[in-house]
């Protein structure tokens, strides 16, 4: 740790500065609990309000961020002697306001003002099945999309710049390895699989199941895993989501009552979300030591909670009976049983957030290859669900016959995310790699199976939530696992796990 001189020889000028840095993140905080309302509980009819009233915050947000007392600040500490938390607040709004003052706030309040008016579009084309009520405004946000990357680095791919909004420290360089490396492993794997014999359990959760009876279902779900409900709450959304901050993380999910481990797996992903998010450190609230490391990480925690406690035979031997009391009818499913249907391998499923875990990496390459080729130039939007489905059809063997199952089925356009998608399957990589560290040190399985998960909660909050933004994304990914980031845990996992459920 280096000396802690800033506290002595720039007391006032730190200080100062973190206030500001409070402040804006204050605001964009604010703004975040108006977008959540926006999608959970905003009457329809709000939407011409909401918009200025987030284009108004982020552009208060952007001129704090981007004005010359902040610069001033930023001038007087770089110089200084500083610890490594004050060193780490710097370098991260340093990075942010390089990257905002090079935007000017017009094109900031445009795009704030497109995105919230985009949502109810979006949502109208995907109810009515029609993507040509989106188009236009697809196209409005690729173009202010692609005039924002050109401001912040010209001389950059501009998809680049826009994926570097959302994992700024694994460059798009390694998130194309890893996506090559699980193109080129898990395609094999998947068609070993459609030519398997095995006879899984795959209708072990058929039937009707009522909304209200899966909502109090996955509500003790949240209770056994250790969701802090002063913290948080549980609400629905088209498209489920997780916001916040570590005061306030809010899970959203959705229920299908053909299918209820939809709605339960759901949550449990919202729920790894949300625990990062409220396992960040309560007195670094409204600085960087107090946020997230970006996205790849956030989804590692996620997927972590999904798939390694959610989907294990452990977890299904202590929820099924807690399942089978709520739902009779499942009285006769075997822990076996579940385990195979939460682990199924879809070969007609053309849903992203519905997909299992290996062909959801073939839909976060389809998004990948699609926005890649609209950022730059080489798709038009009105091409787009021609070439959507046609990827489908190329990669999964399926094909979308409506716009809603196939290039509507997301809302990360409609909010400008572009360069979003890859940090799902960098997620999924790094969560594989967390676990098999994690499994060095603790019998996850058996705690998982008593129902034990604060040694698992405390063992994550040490290694990854505590730290907030302190170390970058590589640096922090040594840091829990001791080496370097890689895709060879998911391989070797996903291998094995599938390799003995479908017996190749």
């Amino acid at each position: 740790m280096a000396t802690d001189a800033a506290s002595e020889t720039e007391p006032a000028e730190y200080e100062a500065f973190l206030e500001r840095v409070q402040r804006y993140t204050n605001v964009g905080n604010a703004a975040g609990v108006l977008g959540w309302d926006q999608e959970v509980m905003m009457p329809e009819g709000g939407t011409p309000a909401r918009s200025q009233q987030l284009s108004a915050l982020s552009a208060v947000s952007h001129e704090l961020l981007t004005d010359e007392e902040t610069a001033d600040h930023l001038d007087a500490l770089e110089d200084a002697e500083l610890d490594d938390e004050q060193a780490a607040v710097i370098r991260e709004v340093r990075r942010e306001h390089d990257r905002a003052t090079s935007v000017p706030t017009e094109l900031v309040e445009e795009i704030s003002r497109t995105t919230s008016e985009a949502h109810p579009k979006w949502k109208q084309a995907k109810e009515e099945n029609d993507f040509s009520i989106f188009a236009p405004t697809l196209e409005t946000l690729v173009e202010l999309k692609r005039e924002y990357a050109e401001h912040v680095d010209p001389d950059a791919d501009p998809y680049a710049v826009l994926f570097a909004e959302y994992e700024p420290y694994l460059d798009l360089d390694t998130a194309d390895r890893v996506l090559t490396r699980l193109k080129e492993e898990l395609v094999p794997l998947i068609d070993d699989i459609a030519d398997s014999e095995a006879d899984l359990a795959t209708d072990a959760f058929a039937g009707e199941f009522p909304e209200d009876e899966q909502e109090s279902f996955v509500r003790d779900v949240l209770d056994e895993l250790g969701y802090d409900w002063d913290r948080g709450r549980l609400d629905t959304a088209p498209h489920p989501f997780s916001s916040g901050t570590q005061f306030d993380a809010r899970v959203t999910t959705r229920f299908n009552e053909t299918d209820p481990l939809g709605a339960l797996t759901s949550t449990i992903h919202e729920f790894g979300h949300a625990t990062y998010t409220q396992g960040l450190p309560d007195e670094h609230y409204g600085t960087p030591l107090g946020q997230s490391r970006d996205l790849s990480v956030h989804e590692s925690q996620s997927r972590f909670w999904e798939n390694h406690v959610g989907r294990t035979k452990a977890f299904w031997e202590l929820i099924l009976p807690d399942m089978k009391a709520q739902f009779p009818q499942l009285e006769d499913v075997t822990v076996e049983d579940a385990y195979e249907a939460a682990n199924q391998v879809y070969d007609d499923n053309l849903i992203r957030v519905e997909a299992d875990e290996l062909t959801y990496h073939m839909h976060i390459i389809i998004r990948y290859e699609v926005e890649q080729a609209l950022i730059s130039g080489d798709l038009a939007v009105e091409d787009v669900p021609e070439v959507w489905n046609d990827k489908y059809e190329e990669y999964l063997g399926i094909r979308p016959e409506t716009d809603a199952e196939g290039c509507l089925q997301d809302i990360h356009w409609s909010h400008g995310s572009f360069g979003y998608f890859p940090t799902y399957s960098l997620g999924s990589v790094l969560a594989a790699q967390i676990d098999a560290t994690m499994r060095d040190e603790l019998d996850v399985d058996a705690l998982v199976r008593d129902g034990e998960f604060d040694e698992i909660m405390t063992y994550l909050n040490e290694n990854v939530h505590g730290h907030g933004s302190l170390y970058t994304t590589d640096d922090l990914i040594e840091e829990a696992t001791g080496e370097a980031f890689t895709a060879d845990y998911f391989v070797e996992y996903a291998e094995e796990k599938f390799g003995e459920l479908y017996d190749v």
